[in-house]
């Protein structure tokens, strides 16, 4: 992996308006992100991990500091959310592709790209499927191809699996896990389970309370590819221990 950035973060602070002269979201941000780089940013409820994330993706203006693209002035950015949010109208082949047709592609160049994606996230089969007839994990990674269609140059993960049951998001770090093996795109997730992150991430940036700082960034030194195994290790672990002290 490359250390020259493609993201940096600097000094990036939101306040947002109220009658007590302002809500700190966020405080004195500052990380970088490098190509291919997963990170995670984990932390307690109301530590500013969604506002982190729409900063980045300029769907809102912090009010100091910057978020800085480098090689790219106008980057694409996949978002998946922690609703897959799929038109319950379109088939599982139609939401997946549906950026493509906002860009105005092709339907033939579409729908290959959008069976490319398919494949990609193990959904053979479901190409028609209505989203009503999909479970919550099948539908979120309708969400993944659908972000990733475009080839972003950053995806953007709000607690994707937060809505699914325990078995289900367990089984979905693996695919997702597979996913990033085969594009190795850059990612920025924000969780709020240390498992989730170690098993994902290259990194995992802890955030404290409200107002949200970075109180701990740390390397997870764990080989790829991940199975699910890895979980029962001591390094670990010993990771996790570490991530759960810096948030108590």
């Amino acid at each position: 992996m490359t250390t020259r950035p493609i993201l940096t973060v600097q000094d990036l602070s939101v306040v947002f308006p109220d009658s007590n002269g302002g809500l700190r979201a966020l405080e004195d941000i500052s990380f970088e992100v490098c190509p291919r780089e997963f990170i995670c940013f984990l932390g307690p409820s109301g530590s500013g991990k969604t506002t982190l994330l729409r900063a980045v993706a300029n769907l809102l203006q912090p009010t100091t500091g910057r978020v800085h693209f480098i090689h790219h002035q106008h980057p694409k950015i996949g978002m998946v959310f922690q609703q897959a949010s799929l038109m319950p109208w379109r088939s599982a082949l139609d939401n997946i592709k549906l950026p493509l047709e906002l860009e105005g592609l092709g339907e033939s160049k579409a729908r290959k790209k959008a069976l490319e994606m398919i494949e990609l996230v193990g959904l053979q089969g479901f190409e028609d499927s209505w989203p009503r007839d999909l479970s919550g994990g099948m539908a979120q990674r309708v969400g993944i191809a659908r972000a990733l269609i475009h080839d972003p140059d950053l995806l953007l993960l709000d607690e994707p699996f937060a809505s699914l049951d325990a078995l289900t998001r367990e089984r979905m770090w693996t695919e997702l896990s597979r996913i990033w093996q085969a594009r190795q795109k850059t990612v920025i997730m924000v969780t709020h389970s240390i498992n989730e992150s170690l098993f994902l991430a290259d990194r995992v940036l802890v955030l404290t309370q409200r107002p949200g700082k970075i109180k701990l960034d740390v390397e997870v030194d764990l080989p790829r590819p991940r199975k699910d195994d890895i979980r029962y290790t001591p390094h670990f672990g010993k990771l996790a221990r570490k991530l759960r002290e810096a948030i108590e």
